[in-house]
Order: structure tokens, then C-alpha cells, then sequence
């Protein structure tokens, strides 16, 4: 496997488990039950393009992105500090549209700077930014 491949596919790995995290840590915090059965859906595929992810760095025999505990706790404490005083669906979908804005960007750059990524790697993070701008579309309709 590339060294390009397998970058492309730790930054789906890093950017699916941001997700499948803020999501767990804001679930609690939402009264709006088709929204939070909206944000269990949306975790699920984030689970779902980790794990293909997964496999794809397992046969290729490449390490996993592996978080760390700051990168952990960063996030916990942003989502603890953006819905201390307000916790409405509007203002929390508001929060979700920003996180994938900025895993779309993210996958972008990985993208353009890992150029030679093959195929599976490069339809993978398309997977995954296909999602998050329909992810975005569906959040709109909660603000």
C-alpha cells in the first residue's frame, strides 16, 4: 500500500471518529427525538466508513489512526462549552453542519496533498464527503 494511501485513510479514520464522539457527546444534551434519531443514523455511517477504512489499512498491513487523549478531551470540552447555555436543536444542528464543514475541508486537503492515493482510498473520502454535504442538507431542515 502508498504511504498516500494509507494518510488518506487514517484522515477518514480520524474524521469519522470526530464525528461518531461529538455526536455521542451531544445526544445526551437533545430533546428533539427525530433529531436525535437523525444523529444515530448519521454516527452509524461514520461507523460504517471507519470500519471500511479499517479494513482497507488491515490488508494493506498499515497501522490505524490512533486519537490521543488531548485531541479527546478538546472536543468533549468544545461541546460541553457550546451547549452550556443553549442546548436547542437549531443551535446544536448548527454545531453538526460546522463539524462537517470542517471534515470536508479536512478531506480535501488530505486529498490534494496525498495525490497519488489510489482508487479505494480516494472513493472512500469521496464516500465520506458525499455524506457529510448531505448530512449539512438534512441539518438545514432542524435549524
Amino acid at each position: 500500500m502508498k504511504s498516500d494511501d494509507a494518510a488518506v485513510l487514517r484522515e477518514i479514520q480520524k474524521n469519522t471518529q470526530m464525528g461518531m464522539k461529538a455526536i455521542d457527546a451531544i445526544v445526551p444534551k437533545v430533546a428533539d427525538d427525530p433529531f436525535a434519531l437523525h444523529l444515530s443514523r448519521q454516527e452509524l455511517k461514520y461507523s460504517e466508513l471507519h470500519n471500511k477504512a479499517r479494513q482497507e489499512l488491515l490488508k494493506g498491513h498499515e497501522e490505524e489512526y490512533r486519537p490521543t487523549g488531548f485531541s479527546d478531551l478538546m472536543l468533549k470540552g468544545s461541546v460541553y462549552a457550546n451547549t452550556l447555555l443553549n442546548t436547542s436543536t437549531s443551535h446544536i444542528a448548527g454545531l453538526m453542519i460546522q463539524g462537517s464543514n470542517r471534515g470536508i475541508t479536512e478531506m480535501c486537503k488530505a486529498l490534494n496533498h496525498h495525490e497519488n492515493a489510489g482508487n479505494r482510498s480516494t472513493e472512500l473520502a469521496k464516500e465520506l464527503m458525499d455524506f457529510e454535504e448531505r448530512s449539512i442538507e438534512e441539518l438545514k431542515k432542524y435549524l
